[in-house]
This record gives structure tokens, sequence and C-alpha cells, in this order.
């Protein structure tokens, strides 16, 4: 019973963190430097990023501590 709601809190997780990385804004400008006009349009884009960077790593720590935890059976079958 445990085992089946942390594997769907694992799962939503997951999903949960790949959302948040793809959201990132890149470090590098690549090929969206060459239309770009101005460097910081928002007064608030570093703080924006701050709390992605924390939500991240919550997920990242939510994740691996629900794998190791279903791997390691210690809830049992």
């Amino acid at each position: 019973m445990i085992a089946g709601i942390l594997s769907w809190v694992w799962l939503a997780s997951g999903v949960l963190l790949i959302i948040s990385v793809l959201l990132h804004s890149p470090k590098g400008d690549g090929m969206g430097g060459l239309a770009a006009s101005g460097g910081s349009m928002f007064s608030s884009a570093r703080s924006a990023e701050q709390t992605l960077n924390r939500i991240s790593w919550t997920l990242l720590a939510i994740f691996l501590g629900l794998a190791v935890v279903l791997s390691a059976g210690w809830l049992g079958k």
C-alpha cells in the first residue's frame, strides 16, 4: 500500500523534475543571442531563477531519496 503511494510520488517528482529543468534559462546565448535586444528585461529574473533552482534541487532530493527507499526494499513487499 505505502510502496504504491511512494511509487506514484516518485513518478510525479521525476516528471516535475524534468519540467523544472526544462524551464531553466540557458546559460549561453546560442542562436537566441542573435535576436536579443536587451540583456535583462525583467528585474525579477534572478529571483525567479533562484526559486527555480531551489525547486529543482528539492525535487532532485525527493526523487533520489525515494529511489533509494523503493529500490532497497525497506518497505516490504
